[in-house]
């Protein structure tokens, strides 16, 4: 069956159409944009699999891309053997819950918790719990504050001396004082959140405090005076002044600081799980580290990888984030 093209003249074969309709679609996609990447991405495992062959180590050879991809799929294994254990272990109780009923129904049944080892993906989940707590508490801090400073010379001075003094301090040399504080103030029978979770998830808020209530302050302080003198003259109240002037003018600087403070929380968060032994992907890699078995090193590298593909993941929602909040939907980010 024939068409005609867009002068109603000539018949054009439908596969033809078809073929044009293709060529556009190819056209419409960014080539540099996918093929770029990919090369740098081959690139990058050549060398590395030419540079892990020379390399020994105590363990063995250090792990190349194929060592380090049958490693995953182990752990996936693993993690799916495990599931099945905790399964059978909820089934068992539930049998024995059911025959203790049929003997007595009026007894107490309990159905207990699994504490099967947590597995490489459960660990996974657990650091992704813990950064995002810590990193959204930060910043239900640091945005109010860092706002009050833009707007506000005095209140700007009074605290420019505590940033520039506590700033610096890395936030493993509060880990200490955060595990201290934790375990004195945090008593409960039944907590809602585990101490370790609350020592990890208090050590990654002071890290991503700092770089999103500095950027967010800049950001308000240089909203263009146009703007400020528009609200003036219709004299808008200071909330909406905030939501309808400052806020859409800051996002740009707001969330150049959120980006800073969630990807330096999520480097911190692993340091702080290795170094507290707190649950999470830094302390599988740490455990792996004391292992020592042959496969320890490709196992290492797994969580190496995942660690920057979830960094780059978490950079991205920030973006997409900022393009559904940010007035100015033709804005370039990267």
């Amino acid at each position: 069956m024939n068409a005609t093209d867009s002068n109603g003249n000539l018949p054009i074969p439908r596969m033809a159409l078809i073929s044009q309709s293709f060529a556009r679609s190819i056209r419409s996609i960014d080539i540099k944009g996918v093929v770029y990447p990919l090369l740098g991405i081959l690139a990058f495992c050549l060398l590395w699999a030419l540079a892990a062959s020379r390399i020994d180590t105590s363990l063995g050879q250090f792990p190349g891309p194929s060592q380090v991809y049958s490693q995953a799929l182990v752990l996936a294994d693993e993690h799916q053997a495990e599931r099945v254990k905790e399964t059978a272990f909820y089934q068992r109780q539930e049998k024995r819950n059911a025959k203790k009923l049929a003997k007595d129904p009026d007894a107490t049944t309990k159905i207990r918790k699994y504490t099967g080892k947590e597995t490489f993906f459960d660990q996974i989940v657990t650091s992704l719990k813990t950064v995002m707590f810590g990193f959204l508490a930060a910043s239900l801090i640091a945005i109010p504050a860092g706002i009050a400073c833009g707007l506000s010379d005095g209140v700007y001075k009074a605290m420019n001396p505590l940033i520039q003094i506590f700033k610096p301090v890395s936030p493993l040399a509060w880990l200490p004082l955060i595990t201290m504080v934790v375990s004195a103030s945090y008593v409960s029978e039944s907590p809602f959140f585990e101490k370790s979770f609350l020592v990890s998830a208090f050590t990654v808020s002071l890290c991503c405090l700092w770089p999103t209530l500095i950027n967010t302050a800049v950001g308000v302080a240089n909203v263009g005076k146009d703007l400020l003198n528009v609200s003036r003259v219709i004299q808008l109240p200071t909330i909406t002044h905030i939501r309808k002037i400052i806020l859409p003018a800051s996002v740009p600087m707001i969330f150049t600081g959120l980006r800073l403070s969630l990807a330096t929380g999520w480097m911190v968060l692993i340091a702080a799980e290795m170094l507290s032994q707190n649950p999470g992907l830094g302390k599988f890699v740490w455990d792996e580290f004391q292992n020592g078995s042959s496969d320890s090193l490709a196992r290492i590298m797994v969580a190496v990888v995942v660690i920057g593909l979830i960094g780059f993941a978490l950079d991205r929602l920030i973006l997409v984030i900022q393009k559904t909040v940010s007035w100015d939907k033709l804005a370039v980010l990267r």
